[in-house]
């Protein structure tokens, strides 16, 4: 019965090729709009959680809150302080830093550009991995002796020197007034996720490199932020709150007097405010679906005008209202169904389009899309139901009479 339904359904939609189409028009602007909006808005979601996992999910910076106005120089960090966390949070800690960085411009020959230079511990590969191209990264010499070393970034070696393999070359620059001679001993080449490449807009004019952090800790050894990262398989919060608290303790504040930026916290929020857009357009896209449905209901209501002399023939020859009301059901859904499908292409289509065209992966749920088809299906069949109701319940003689 179910097979022969659709075959009557199939036929009565082909009778009216165009009256279809447009009928089915606002189904598959509403699905595709739909599925765009949250196939684009989970793409951006997983742009950000790789973004995240490129700088790392378990670090976070601590430092005195910026709300705090009778701030002390002890209320900084100094070098001592890092070796009592590393000692009271050892199995928690994977590592730890000043968080110190600075930019300058280097000259090497007659080249100069301006640097970038991020201060780092001997172990800093561990949290941030990187393909190490020739020489060496920093070691525990390096840093305890705040030797003027570098390891510097691939694409910042080519365009200083003119070729990457810079290994034993120096360059000249200032940083906190102390002008010298860095040492690059090796280049590295760190590998990231396409979405943290558009982000960054490729190249960039700005070299980059690793030095000892101490260097930029000199000459009070006194600095701003903590900088953590956290073991796997901890509760990242309740670690670093009770981080949070131990510094405090040993500098004789409250735990609120320190701020704590932790890039879990930032990826849920930015997790939260992209799922809420993706929710809040997607409802108003949704309202092209609300006006399909008054479509296929309308055009539904024109078809059992059409046909009452055929309803009144199939209930005259034995036809059972549930019948005729199962037929009308079977045709409203199926049109509505057909324009999810219809839609659902459209929006793959668009979607996948915008992604080759940015060079980004898209994110396209399996699940959205049958969820979205038979949703579709759904409004065909509620929108259908009063026109269909009304072909059931016709008396035949009346429809037998119907000119």
């Amino acid at each position: 019965m179910l097979f022969e339904n659709m075959s009557m359904a199939f036929h009565a939609i082909k009778a009216n090729k165009m009256r279809a189409f447009l009928t089915m028009l606002g189904i598959i602007i509403g699905i595709g709009s739909v599925i765009s909006i949250v196939s684009i808005g989970d793409t951006l979601r997983s742009m950000f959680t790789d973004i995240y996992k490129d700088v790392g999910l378990t670090q976070a910076y601590i430092g005195i809150g910026y709300w705090i106005e009778d701030v002390h120089q002890s209320d900084y960090f100094n070098l001592d302080d890092l070796d009592r966390m590393k000692e009271v949070f050892g199995d928690e800690i994977a590592y730890i830093d000043s968080g110190a960085s600075a930019s300058s411009k280097v000259q090497a020959g007659r080249i100069n550009m301006d640097f970038d230079f991020t201060g780092i511990d001997y172990n800093y590969i561990d949290v941030q991995p990187v393909t190490i191209l020739s020489g060496r990264y920093l070691n525990e010499g390096d840093i305890l002796g705040r030797k003027k070393n570098v390891v510097i970034e691939e694409e910042s070696a080519v365009k200083l020197f003119g070729t990457a393999d810079a290994v034993g070359k120096t360059f000249r620059t200032t940083i906190y007034g102390y002008t010298d001679e860095y040492n690059i001993v090796g280049v590295y080449r760190k590998e990231m996720s396409p979405f943290m490449k558009l982000m960054m807009g490729g190249s960039s004019d700005r070299g980059t490199a690793l030095i000892p952090y101490t260097i930029l800790t000199w000459p009070n050894d006194y600095f701003y932020y903590c900088h953590v990262f956290a073991k796997e398989g901890i509760d990242l919060q309740n670690f670093f709150d009770r981080l949070t608290a131990y510094i405090a303790k040993i500098k004789g504040r409250q735990p609120e007097d320190y701020s704590q930026t932790t890039a879990i916290s930032e990826m849920g929020s930015v997790d939260s405010v992209m799922g809420g857009i993706s929710a809040a357009v997607g409802g108003i896209a949704a309202i092209s679906l609300l006006v399909g449905g008054i479509g296929i209901m309308n055009i539904m209501l024109v078809s059992v005008t059409e046909r009452t002399r055929e309803i009144g023939i199939r209930k005259a020859l034995g036809a059972r209202t549930r019948d005729v009301l199962i037929q009308f059901l079977t045709e409203s859904a199926l049109m509505s169904a057909c324009g999810g499908a219809l839609g659902v292409a459209l929006a793959v289509s668009l979607v996948s389009l915008g992604g080759m065209a940015f060079g980004i992966p898209v994110v396209i749920k399996p699940s959205v899309v049958i969820l979205a088809v038979s949703f579709s299906a759904v409004v065909g069949i509620f929108f259908g139901l009063y026109p269909a109701s009304k072909a059931a319940k016709a008396d035949p003689i009346e429809a037998l009479r119907y000119e």
